[in-house]
C-alpha cells in the first residue's frame, strides 16, 4: 500500500493497471479489500485506484475534523488525475456523489452500489440493526457487534448464512472490526459535504442495488436513479448490500461497458 500523509494521518490507497482512471471507494463496513475480485478484471483497461477511507483498513483514524470529499481530491491531485469515472459501494457511493457534486468538472461517470439516502425514514428492520450495534458497543462486546453486522450486511435479510459464499465471512470480518472500532473518533470528526441537487448530476450514472439486500437499499436505489438525470438502475439477484462480494462477475459484466462510456 502506498501512503498520502497530512496533518491528519495517513491514508493508505493502491493503484494498478493502465488507462483511463476509475477509482473504487469501499463501504463503511469494509476496506480496499473489499473490490479484490474485479479488480483484475478492470485493471485490464483501467488505471485502478482504491484507497482506505480515514479509519479503515490501513489508514488511520483522523486525529481532527475531515471531509471524506476533499480527502478524495487530494488523493486525485496527488496521482495527477483531472478527471476519473468513480464507483462507490454504500457509503463510499455516498462520498463519491458527494465528490461528484462538489467537483463536477474532475467526474466522467459515477457508479452508485446500495448508497445511503441521508435523513432516509428507516424501517423497523433497520432500527432494530441500529439499536442491537449500539447495544453491543456500549456493553464493549465488539464480537456481537461484528456478528450484528455481518448479519445485516453480508447475509442480509432474504437468505441464510448456507447461502453466502464460503470465505466472505472471515475475509470481512478483520475489516469490520476495524471500522467499528474507530467509529466513534470517524463520526465526530466526519465534516461529510451538504447534499447537493442530484437534478444538477450531469455525467452517465449507475445505480446498482441487490435484491437480496434490506428493503430500504432498494428502494433509496429507485429513488436516486428517478432523481438523478439519465440514470440507469441495475439489480444485482444474487447480491445483499455489499454488491462486489456476492456478485462480482455480474458486476463486472456491468461495470466494464459502463466505464467505457
Amino acid at each position: 500500500m502506498l501512503i498520502l500523509a497530512d496533518d491528519l494521518g495517513r491514508l493508505s490507497y493502491a493503484v494498478e493497471g493502465d488507462g483511463p482512471p476509475v477509482v473504487l471507494v469501499h463501504a463503511g463496513v469494509a476496506d480496499h479489500r473489499m473490490w479484490d475480485a474485479i479488480v483484475p478484471g478492470l485493471a485490464e483497461r483501467h488505471t485502478v485506484v482504491r484507497y482506505d477511507l480515514r479509519g479503515f483498513g490501513a489508514s488511520e483514524p483522523p486525529t481532527g475534523p475531515f471531509d471524506e470529499a476533499d480527502d478524495l481530491r487530494r488523493l486525485l491531485d496527488r496521482l495527477g488525475h483531472e478527471r476519473v469515472r468513480l464507483v462507490g459501494a454504500s457509503w463510499g457511493g455516498r462520498v463519491a456523489l458527494n465528490f461528484a457534486l462538489a467537483h463536477p468538472d474532475r467526474v466522467c461517470s459515477l457508479a452508485l452500489l446500495a448508497p445511503p439516502w441521508p435523513g432516509y425514514d428507516w424501517s423497523a428492520d433497520m432500527v432494530a440493526y441500529d439499536e442491537a450495534e449500539t447495544a453491543a458497543l456500549a456493553s464493549g462486546d465488539m464480537e456481537a457487534a461484528v456478528r450484528v453486522n455481518l448479519d445485516m450486511w453480508l447475509r442480509g435479510p432474504a437468505r441464510e448464512w448456507e447461502d453466502v459464499a464460503p470465505g466472505l465471512a472471515d475475509g470481512l470480518r478483520g475489516p469490520m472490526r476495524t471500522s467499528l472500532v474507530n467509529q466513534g473518533v470517524v463520526e465526530e470528526h466526519s465534516r461529510s459535504t451538504a447534499p447537493g441537487d442530484l437534478a444538477a448530476v450531469s455525467v452517465p450514472v449507475l445505480v446498482g442495488t441487490g435484491r437480496l439486500d434490506v428493503a430500504d437499499f432498494q428502494d433509496i436505489g429507485r429513488r436516486y436513479a428517478a432523481e438523478i438525470p439519465g440514470a440507469s438502475l441495475v439489480e444485482f439477484p444474487t447480491a445483499a448490500h455489499l454488491i462486489a462480494l456476492d456478485a462480482p462477475a455480474e458486476l463486472l459484466s456491468v461495470l466494464v461497458p459502463f466505464l467505457d462510456l
